[in-house]
């Protein structure tokens, strides 16, 4: 039987090995893109001068749109906890672009845009920098690293069952990593004592990432917790659709505000006279999200709804009462980018990533020694 796991293990190790090492690779480079791209765009990420008071996010949020065109529209605003960093007002176009604005002044300070090496790692660890077809065909990049992934989770596995000692003196050595026996021994004891100290947090990885890759697996997974898979959410078209066949419904019976955005102010501010401690709250057509950067899942926020008009509350739901579904949909994402437990975790992420990464490498490296040795015995 454990000849049968190592043939699988290399067999499967060596046509996608080298997939897999740029999948692990684009993930750990993905860990920190925020602090790193925050640190390169820290003159828009925070004020230059804090103020007595910040101004209305709805005037926040007038000054963004009339700086927009017609086909991009203001979908939100993020106010921070921290007094010294700028708001940022989400806009419809493109997909999760935000403009950062200074609080106190008004003052408009840029767009946020992703730094070109993170476009190019997120796009390797998605789709093997693939686009997806217009025509409906198969979307060939996101095939092959799902399927690379789900490779990966059978190779760990059968690593795992290879890597079990016989004898306590071999369990001693195969967590041990000598770096003064030559560089086969190195190379080795990376392999073997590196994959089973990454283990765990490659498998958490792989697995949580695959529920991206294919809808059959997500249902699978949810169920496996006992959960039905959540509805997919509308297109945008289609949420556009019917928000103009509402809109067109209320002009028939009045006319439109002058300011669509007056009652945001007027929820932010019944939400904060009940709310203290949060990272950030965020403010859209309709509803309010407080989150708080606390151990577990990183998305789990408490949703207030609001009269539109008003601006006066009138539904709050704690994250304690959301659909399991949606805890769900957190936790994976969490678990995937590994910031569930904090820097400490998002850390350990990015070493396992790395050794995820290494581990097709070392591998390759003790394959070709092994075979170049096999065929230097044969020869008289």
């Amino acid at each position: 039987m454990r000849k049968i796991f190592k043939k699988l293990h290399l067999w499967l190790s060596v046509p996608f090995g080298l997939v897999i090492a740029i999948i692990c690779f684009s993930g750990a480079m993905l860990v920190f893109e925020q602090e790193i791209t925050e640190a390169a765009q820290r003159d828009m990420v925070y004020v230059e001068k804090v103020g007595e008071k910040p101004l209305p996010v709805s005037e926040i949020a007038s000054k963004v749109a009339a700086t927009l065109p017609d086909s991009i529209k203001v979908t939100g605003v993020v106010v921070s906890s921290d007094p010294e960093r700028s708001y940022k007002v989400n806009i419809s176009k493109p997909k999760k672009a935000f403009v950062y604005v200074d609080q106190y002044t008004g003052e408009i300070k840029g767009k946020n845009e992703r730094l070109g090496f993170f476009n190019v790692m997120f796009r390797l660890h998605r789709w093997l920098m693939d686009s997806k077809p217009e025509d409906g065909g198969i979307y060939w990049g996101k095939m092959i690293v799902g399927v690379s992934t789900l490779v990966f989770v059978v190779i760990l596995i059968t690593g795992l069952v290879i890597w079990i000692p016989k004898s306590r003196k071999a369990l001693k050595n195969r967590l041990a990593v000598c770096a003064t026996k030559g560089w086969k021994r190195l190379w080795y004891d990376l392999h073997v004592a590196g994959g089973f100290y990454a283990l765990l947090l490659l498998l958490a990885m792989a697995l949580t990432g695959l529920t991206w890759s294919f809808s059959w697996y997500r249902t699978g997974f949810y169920k496996a917790f006992g959960i039905e898979t959540p509805a997919k959410p509308a297109s945008h078209a289609e949420a556009k659709s019917e928000s103009d066949k509402r809109g067109k419904s209320r002009r028939g019976e009045r006319k439109e505000k002058s300011d669509p955005f007056a009652s945001w102010t007027v929820a932010l501010d019944n939400v904060m006279k009940t709310e203290s401690d949060y990272s950030r709250i965020t403010v859209s057509d309709g509803r309010v999200s407080v989150s708080r950067d606390t151990f577990g899942n990183q998305r789990a926020s408490d949703t207030y709804r609001f009269d539109k008009r008003s601006g006066e509350i009138t539904e709050v739901q704690p994250y304690a009462d959301a659909d399991a579904a949606t805890k769900m949909r957190g936790w994976i994402y969490s678990v995937h980018v590994g910031n569930w437990g904090g820097m400490l975790t998002r850390i350990l992420t990015f070493l396992a990533a790395m050794f995820g990464a290494s581990l097709p490498l070392t591998g390759y490296y003790l394959w070709i020694r092994r075979l170049y040795r096999k065929r230097t015995k044969q020869c008289p």
